[in-house]
């Protein structure tokens, strides 16, 4: 008799939200300054304001929760044109995302910046880079870009880190126990972005193999990344 065949078992690639609520900002010495400044608004001492740090540090989340707070619109830098900023900045407030050199258009954004300061809208420009870092063409912007306020944000600490992980874990509905948590912690490298991609890598290989997600599958999956 002819051995039975078994099915393979397929992974599909699903979208998982990630939530970006207040309520799921995970708080640490890492981010406090840049919470401090959300949490502080419409009491800006300067209405542009600069919120700087690596991927993954929160600048988007924290971005999220101000426009949510401020009814502000949402772009990203290099989608900004000329003629769309007077949209851009009907309500009074506007985040631009990503905000990183030659990837963007110099008189747009100045345009942006002027109307701004007319209007007394309030601007978030989030970013990897300080102003300073960035190597622009057109005095004034570059000028006008170094008087903004700066708000750093670091790499998590080990808390904040391990807090991270189970975020991550809970955004893509994965159960895991503490070994695992602790097995990642001391092992991946301390920046956000590590986390969600480990994390991203557990879920898939979990789900192709048809395995649940333990601290062995972990050391078998960073071992051979």
């Amino acid at each position: 008799m002819a051995g039975r065949v078994h099915p393979r078992q397929l992974a599909f690639s699903l979208p998982h939200a990630e939530s970006l609520s207040r309520d799921n900002f995970l708080e640490g010495p890492a981010n406090a300054a840049g919470l401090a400044l959300i949490d502080g608004w419409p009491e800006w001492p300067n209405r542009i304001t600069w919120l700087a740090g690596p991927e993954g540090s929160g600048k988007s989340h924290l971005a999220a929760i101000w426009a949510e707070e401020a009814g502000a619109r949402s772009t990203t830098a290099n989608a900004l044109s000329a003629a769309g900023v007077p949209g851009a900045l009907a309500t009074g407030a506007l985040v631009v995302e990503d905000l990183k050199a030659k990837d963007f258009d110099e008189r747009a954004l100045f345009h942006l910046m002027n109307l701004a300061r007319e209007d007394g809208a309030y601007v978030l420009f989030t970013g990897r880079d300080v102003p300073a870092a960035l190597d622009i063409e057109l005095n004034d912007l570059r000028s006008r870009l170094r008087a903004v306020p700066v708000v750093m944000l670091r790499p998590p600490d080990d808390q904040l880190f391990r807090g991270l992980i189970v975020k991550f874990c809970a955004d893509r509905q994965l159960t895991v126990d503490e070994s695992v948590v602790s097995y990642l912690a001391t092992r991946l490298e301390r920046s956000s972005a590590a986390a969600r991609q480990a994390v991203e890598l557990l879920d898939s290989e979990a789900l192709r193999l048809g395995r649940p997600v333990t601290r062995a599958l972990a050391a078998e999956l960073l071992r051979d990344a």
